[in-house]
C-alpha cells in the first residue's frame, strides 16, 4: 500500500457532478500538479478549494477539490476528491491525467480494503459498506447502516471479551493453583459461564435469520401441474404481465422470475414449468427444474385447481412439502370444490382470473415469516453467509467444550475448544484473517469504493 491510487467514485454517465478519489502518501502532491488554484500542499485538512484541472496550459474542467489529511480520513491516508462536472469524457480525462502524473488505478474495493488494513474499520463494517450501496428497501438500509456503524461488531467483540475472561481464569488456575485469592474455576462454574456464551451465540444466530431475510429477501417458487394458473398468479402478485398465459398446457417451459417489495421485504417469485410427465425434451427439463426448486426455495406456493381432485402426484408433492415452508394455493375458488385436503393449515383460496384474495396470499406469506414482528429499531444482525457460517462454527466449538465439561475431560483440553471459538469470532470481524479471503471479499466492491 505504498503507492497512491485513484478511481472514479461516481457512476459514469451524464450528471451534474462526478467525483474522482485519490488516496495515498502522494495524493495531495499529485493533484496539486494538475490543479490551478490554491497550493494544496499548504491548505488545512478537511477543506474544499475552487480551481481548474489543467493539462499543460489547457483547462480541462472547473472543479472543487476536497483535501482530507490522514489519519482522519476513510483510508487513514491523505485523500483528495476532485468534484468535476458530470460526463464520461471529462471524468475519464481527469483520471487519465492523474494516472500520467503518478497515480495507479485502484482495484475494485481498494479504498475500503485500505481502510480495513489500516485499522479504520473492521471486516463487518467493510461488508456493511457494500450492503449500504446495494440496499433495496428501508429495512435493508437500516440494517446496513448499523453494520457500518460498528453496532454489529460490538456484539461479536463482547462475546470475545467474555471468552477471554474465561480463558484467562482457566490459565491462572492452571499456572498458579496456589493463589487462594483467585476464583477457582471448576467444572460447574465453567459450565455456567460457557452455557451463557452458548445461549448468546444462539440468540445472535436466530436474529441473523431475520437479517438474512431483510438483506436478501425470500425466494418463493410457484409449483403445480400445468394449467392450474401459476403464471396468472405470478402476474397478479407482480401486478404486471410478466409470464405468458394461455390455455395450452406446457406454455411455461423455463422459470420466469419477478420481485416485489412487501412492506420493506424483497420477495423473489419464481414461476415454474407445470409438473407432469412429458415426451417434450425442452418441457421435461423445465419440469425437472421445478422439482429441484422445491428444495432450493425458502417458500413454496403449491397451486391446485379447486374443481379438480387430487392426483397421486399432488399427494406425493404435498407430503414432500411437510418439512418446507409452504402454502397450498387453491385457485379458481369460484368453481365447484372437488378437493379433499386434511390436516393442512396453510391454505389460501384465490381466483387469479378475477383477482380475488391475492392480498390474503400476500398476508399469509407475511405471517409465515413474521414480517410485522421483525425488529426495525435495533437491527444488529449478521447478514452474510461468511459471518453466519463462522458463527455456526464457533457455536459448534462451544458445544464441544460443553460436552467436554459434562464428560469431565481435563480443563486444559476443554480450553482448546474455547480458544477455537474465540478465534472463529475474530475471523468474523477481521481480527484474524487469511489474505486470500480479504482479496476475494474486496474484489466484489465497485471501483472507487
Amino acid at each position: 500500500m505504498e503507492d497512491t491510487i485513484a478511481a472514479i467514485s461516481t457512476a459514469l454517465g451524464v450528471g451534474a457532478i462526478s467525483i474522482i478519489r485519490v488516496s495515498g502518501s502522494e495524493a495531495i502532491t499529485i493533484v496539486n500538479k494538475i490543479f490551478n488554484g490554491k497550493d494544496l500542499t499548504t491548505v488545512s485538512t478537511h477543506t474544499i478549494h475552487y480551481g481548474h484541472i489543467v493539462e499543460n496550459d489547457n483547462v480541462i474542467d472547473e472543479v472543487l477539490v476536497s483535501v482530507m489529511k490522514g489519519p482522519k480520513s476513510f483510508t487513514t491516508e491523505d485523500i483528495v476528491e476532485i468534484n468535476c462536472h458530470g460526463g464520461i469524457a471529462t471524468t475519464k480525462k481527469i483520471l487519465e491525467i492523474l494516472l500520467l502524473n503518478g497515480c495507479r488505478l485502484a482495484e475494485p474495493g481498494e479504498f475500503t480494503k485500505r481502510a480495513f488494513l489500516n485499522g479504520r474499520i473492521d471486516l463487518l463494517e467493510a461488508e456493511g459498506v457494500v450492503d449500504v450501496l446495494s440496499a433495496k428497501t428501508e429495512k435493508s438500509r437500516s440494517l446496513a447502516i448499523n453494520q457500518l456503524s460498528g453496532k454489529t461488531s460490538k456484539l461479536i467483540e463482547d462475546l470475545r471479551q467474555e471468552i477471554v475472561e474465561v480463558l484467562a481464569n482457566i490459565e491462572v488456575n492452571i499456572d498458579y493453583p496456589e493463589y487462594e485469592d483467585i476464583e477457582q474455576i471448576g467444572y460447574s462454574k465453567l459450565q455456567v459461564k460457557i452455557r451463557k456464551i452458548y445461549d448468546e451465540i444462539c440468540t445472535i444466530l436466530k436474529d441473523s435469520e431475520n437479517g438474512k431475510i431483510i438483506k436478501e429477501g425470500i425466494n418463493v417458487s410457484i409449483i403445480g401441474r400445468p394449467n392450474v394458473g401459476k403464471s396468472s398468479i405470478l402476474n397478479r402478485l407482480l401486478e404486471e404481465d410478466k409470464a405468458i398465459v394461455t390455455d395450452i398446457e406446457g406454455t411455461t417451459r423455463d422459470v420466469v422470475e419477478g420481485t416485489i417489495n412487501l412492506e420493506g421485504l424483497i420477495i423473489n417469485f419464481i414461476d415454474t414449468a407445470g409438473i407432469r410427465k412429458t415426451a417434450d425434451i425442452v418441457e421435461s427439463i423445465g419440469v425437472q427444474k421445478s422439482l429441484d426448486l422445491i428444495d432450493k426455495s425458502d417458500l413454496v406456493l403449491y397451486v391446485l385447481n379447486n374443481n379438480e381432485e387430487l392426483s397421486q402426484a399432488d399427494k406425493e408433492i404435498i407430503d414432500k412439502l411437510e418439512t418446507k415452508n409452504h402454502i397450498i394455493v387453491i385457485n379458481k375458488m369460484d368453481l365447484e370444490n372437488k378437493l379433499k385436503l386434511s390436516n393442512e393449515k396453510n391454505i389460501v383460496y384465490i381466483s387469479a382470473l378475477e383477482d380475488k384474495n391475492i392480498d390474503k396470499l400476500k398476508d399469509k406469506i407475511k405471517s409465515i415469516y413474521n414480517v410485522d414482528d421483525i425488529e426495525t429499531d435495533d437491527l444488529t444482525y449478521l447478514t452474510n453467509a461468511r459471518s453466519i457460517a463462522l458463527l455456526k462454527e464457533s457455536k459448534s466449538a462451544i458445544e464441544d467444550s460443553i460436552k467436554g465439561i459434562e464428560s469431565l475431560v481435563p480443563i486444559d483440553m476443554i480450553e482448546i475448544d474455547i480458544k477455537k471459538a474465540w478465534n472463529l469470532l475474530g475471523e468474523i470481524i477481521g481480527k484474524t484473517y487469511q489474505e486470500e479471503l480479504i482479496n476475494q471479499l474486496f474484489s466484489q466492491f465497485c471501483l472507487g469504493k
